[in-house]
C-alpha cells in the first residue's frame, strides 16, 4: 500500500527563518502579498500630522492644528496645515498620514463642490459627515498597511442653528461629540486642557484661547506636536465657523493670543531676585520665614 505524501512546511536556514508571523511565511515562500492585512514588510518613514482639536462655542466651533509633521524621530514639515474649508459652513482637520489626509480632504472638498453644481443646493451638514465617512472607510485597506488617516469634522448647522463636530475611527466610524474632539499624537494632552476649560455657551474668543493652550500645553509634552515657533513665524492654523461660514484667523491674531498665553510665565522669569541664584524671586536668601507650628507640619 502506497501512503499518500503528506505536505511539508517549507524549510528555511537560519538568517531566513520568517519566525512565527505566517504573513512572513507567505512572503519567503514567493507568495504576493499585496491586499492582505497585517504585512510584516517595512514602509518608508511617512509623515504624520498631529495634533488638532475642535470644540463648540456659543455661537458655532473652533477648529486648530499645528504646524508639525513627523516622520519617524525626524521633523519632515514644519508648516503642515492641518485645518481646511470643506464648503461654506464647515471645516475638516487631519491626523494621521500626511499624505493621504491631505488627499482625501481635496477629493472631499471637490465632492462637495461637485454635489452642489448637480443638485443646486450644497450638501447638509449630516451628509458632509457621512460622505466623509465613507471616504475614512475607503482608505481601511491603507490603514491596515500603517497609512491612517482619522480627521475631524466640524460645522454649522443651518437646519438646527447650531454647531456641530464629529470624530471618526480608522474603519470610517462616525462619531458626533457634544463639546469638544481631539486627534493626533497629541490628543491626549490638548484634550485634557479642553474638557478641564471648558464649559457650555463660550464666547468665541474664549474658545479660540482655549484651543490655542491646549495646543500649547500638547506641544510641551508631545514631540510630534509642534507649538508657536516666534523666531520663524510659525503659528497654529486656527478657524472659527458660525453663520457667517468657515474664517481662518490671520497669524496676527493668532500670535497675540499666543503671545497673551505666555505672558505670565514672561513676567515671572523677568522678576527681580534679590538672593542668590536658588532663592524664591522677590526674597533675598537670609530673610527669615515664617515658623510652621508643629501640628500644621
Amino acid at each position: 500500500m502506497i501512503m499518500p505524501r503528506l505536505p511539508s512546511l517549507p524549510s528555511f536556514v537560519g538568517g531566513e527563518d520568517p519566525g512565527p508571523s505566517f504573513t512572513a511565511l507567505l512572503a519567503a515562500a514567493g507568495h504576493r502579498l499585496d491586499g492582505l492585512a497585517g504585512v510584516d514588510r517595512d514602509l518608508p518613514a511617512v509623515a504624520h500630522a498631529t495634533t488638532v482639536v475642535a470644540l463648540r462655542h456659543r455661537d458655532g466651533v473652533v477648529m486648530a492644528g499645528d504646524r508639525r509633521a513627523t516622520a519617524g524621530n525626524l521633523i519632515s514639515h514644519r508648516t503642515i496645515e492641518k485645518v481646511y474649508p470643506a464648503g461654506r459652513h464647515a471645516g475638516v482637520a487631519i491626523a494621521g498620514a500626511a499624505g493621504p489626509s491631505m488627499e482625501m480632504v481635496r477629493l472631499f472638498q471637490l465632492q462637495l463642490e461637485h454635489y452642489e453644481k448637480v443638485e443646486g443646493q450644497p450638501l447638509s451638514l449630516e451628509g458632509q459627515a457621512n460622505q466623509l465617512s465613507q471616504m475614512v472607510r475607503a482608505n481601511f485597506a491603507s490603514a491596515l498597511r500603517g497609512l491612517v488617516v482619522v480627521p475631524l469634522f466640524a460645522g454649522w448647522d443651518e437646519r438646527c442653528g447650531c454647531g456641530r463636530l464629529f470624530q471618526y475611527d480608522v474603519t470610517g466610524g462616525r462619531y458626533e461629540e457634544q463639546d469638544f474632539a481631539a486627534g493626533g499624537s497629541g490628543s491626549l494632552h490638548a484634550g485634557t486642557v479642553v474638557k478641564l476649560g471648558f464649559r457650555p455657551g463660550l464666547p468665541p474668543a474664549d474658545a479660540v484661547d482655549l484651543a490655542v493652550s491646549a495646543l500649547f500645553e500638547a506641544a510641551d509634552e508631545d514631540a510630534a506636536t509642534g507649538g508657536p515657533d516666534l523666531v520663524r513665524g510659525i503659528f497654529p492654523v486656527v478657524a472659527n465657523i458660525d453663520a457667517d461660514g468657515y474664517q481662518r484667523l490671520d497669524d496676527a491674531t493668532v500670535e497675540a493670543r499666543f503671545r497673551a498665553l505666555l505672558a505670565p510665565a514672561d513676567g515671572l522669569a523677568d522678576a527681580p531676585s534679590d538672593g542668590p541664584a536658588g532663592a524664591p524671586a522677590g526674597r533675598s536668601a537670609d530673610a527669615p520665614t515664617e515658623a510652621v507650628p508643629d501640628d500644621a507640619a
